[in-house]
């Protein structure tokens, strides 16, 4: 990997969906997240890190450096394994590679840091994100909770939502019997015909230099994987979703030059005067009043 990001930064996310669920709640019944007192839409942040992990996976194809920890049939301590085995624990049995751990740390005070590097070299979502190494944690090492220098929060619509629910229809019966009494079956699918939403985000040189080495092609990459996170990920279910808008703020050194907020509330945006029922993204005005940004920074829209 390359050195480590010498600049801080924070970043605004505006992405959309039409006719589609962005992110169920699968404790409603998998509809459309909304703030109950507000009506706002909310999509969270690990459904973003998600698109972001599928985007490299798709690129990078398991390339060395750029492997992922998180995803699908892929239990995590079968990665942890790969760490352990660089360091000459062979054992396959979750107590055994436990007990070797424990041993190995008492003649090398350095085995914990070690692990880290090893896994922080191998995977790019935990170099960008963090994770939580539970084979490293139940052994007690210091390197079992790795925090990330990329954080992002929780998405909000610009407005509030409108969870629709549409009754859908299909020809084809699942059983022999069913087929007897119908002719058709239904099902429902749950939308919302248009949402506008923010999402702000934060990248720490600090971290990135004392802890995960994210570097500056891995910043690339993120970004490269922000503005096409949808691209690779349509589905019926999510309908037309898109990153309309990557507004980055570049500090001028390490620990940065003013509070995110200030940044953050210098991007305004809002729903033109003339729009009652907003349905696209032309629908909206996005403002960055440049004056409230200091000069040292450094603000580029990416898109």
């Amino acid at each position: 990997m390359g050195e480590a990001i010498k600049n801080r930064y924070e970043f605004v996310i505006l992405f959309d969906v039409e006719n589609g669920n962005p992110n169920g709640d699968p404790d409603a019944g998998n509809m459309p997240r909304i703030d109950p007192e507000s009506g706002l839409g909310i999509v969270t942040d690990v459904c973003l890190k998600r698109k972001i992990r599928n985007y490299v996976e798709t690129v990078k194809e398991d390339e060395k450096g750029y492997k992922i920890y998180i995803k699908e049939d892929m239990p995590l301590n079968r990665s942890d394994r790969e760490a352990c085995e660089s360091l000459g624990v062979e054992e396959t049995d979750d107590k055994k590679v436990t007990e070797a751990l424990k041993k190995l740390k008492r003649s090398d005070p350095k085995a914990d840091e070690k692990l880290r590097d090893y896994m922080c070299d191998n995977f790019f979502d935990i170099r960008t994100f963090g994770a939580v190494m539970t084979t490293f944690v139940k052994a007690a090492l210091n390197c079992g909770q790795v925090r990330g220098p990329v954080q992002l929060g929780f998405a909000r619509s610009i407005d509030p939502i409108v969870s629709q629910e549409v009754t859908i229809t299909r020809v084809a019966i699942t059983t022999e019997k069913d087929a007897e009494n119908k002719s058709t079956e239904m099902g429902r699918k749950s939308i919302v015909p248009y949402g506008l939403y923010r999402v702000e985000g934060y990248i720490s040189a600090n971290l990135a230099r004392k802890v995960t080495g994210f570097s500056e092609e891995d910043l690339e990459l993120l970004w490269e994987a922000i503005i096409n996170m949808f691209e690779h990920d349509h589905s019926a279910a999510r309908g037309k979703m898109a990153v309309r808008e990557l507004i980055v703020f570049k500090h001028s050194k390490e620990l940065g030059d003013c509070p995110a907020y200030k940044l953050f509330d210098a991007v305004e945006v809002k729903r033109k005067e003339d729009v009652i029922y907003p349905r696209k993204y032309q629908d909206y005005i996005v403002n960055i009043h440049e004056d409230k940004i200091p000069d040292s920074i450094e603000m580029k829209r990416m898109i």
